[in-house]
Order: C-alpha cells, then structure tokens, then sequence
C-alpha cells in the first residue's frame, strides 16, 4: 500500500531511506559506545544501584538522582575496576562534598589564620557612634 504524496502537506518531511536509517543506527550505536565508556555508566554497570551512604535505591525512574562520586575527589583518578567510585543519591552527595570543604576550612575553635586575613572591622567605629548617641542626650 503506498501512500499519495500529493496528499500530504508540504511542510511534512518523506521518511528517511534506507541507506540514511542505516547511517542513522550506526550513528546512535557510535554515541551509544562513547557514553558508555564513560566512568558513571562503567560504575552503573559495576556497582549496584544504591546510595552507599543512606542505603536508597535506584530504579530507571529515579536514576538521575544517583551520582557517581570519587572517593578520593580525583575526577581523574578512574580505574576500570571502580575501585575509586560510589554511589550516592543527590543529597549525601552534596553532604559528602560539603563535608570536604568543612574539613579544609579553618577551624572555629583555632580563629588563627582567619583573623589576620581580615582586612576590616565591621563594628569598629560602633562604640564611637554609640558613645556619641549617649552624649547627645
């Protein structure tokens, strides 16, 4: 059964020919091999689908939210065996991360450094204002 083509609108494209779907799958399975050479989708296959932290798990449906972290926060460092990765959800993620920068920040409790990198006061001319609030009055 073929199809009058004088039917169709003009704005409608004619399907692809063979020779282009052809060409078409091959592009898609090349990309598929290249996204799948990448470090998450080798963790995706190796490790399984659960957060390593809170113990969540991961379907298709909610994977997005699964990321693949770097135990020694070498981006660079990606062993083919995964040794250097985990799973976690979105959220210890960004615990996992804000942890490290906690850890690399001067401590509260030793203000040191911190101190003497301040270029200002904020409430250094407070008392002035204040003791001529007072003698105003």
């Amino acid at each position: 059964m073929t199809r009058d083509r004088s039917k169709l609108p003009k704005t409608q494209k004619d399907p692809l020919d063979p020779k282009e779907l052809e060409l078409f799958a091959e592009r898609a399975r090349r990309l598929n091999e290249e996204r799948m050479a990448g470090y998450r989708e080798q963790s995706l296959r190796i490790h399984p689908w659960v957060c390593a932290r809170c113990g969540r798990h991961f379907t298709l449906k909610n994977l997005r939210e699964l990321t693949v972290h770097h135990k020694d926060h070498n981006h660079n460092n990606n062993p083919p065996d995964g040794s250097n990765w985990e799973h976690l959800c979105i959220y210890c993620h960004d615990a996992e991360h804000g942890r490290l920068e906690d850890d690399l920040a001067p401590s509260r409790d030793d203000p040191g450094d911190r101190t003497q990198s301040l270029t200002h006061n904020t409430f250094d001319r407070l008392k002035d204002l204040l003791d001529g609030k007072k003698g105003g009055k």
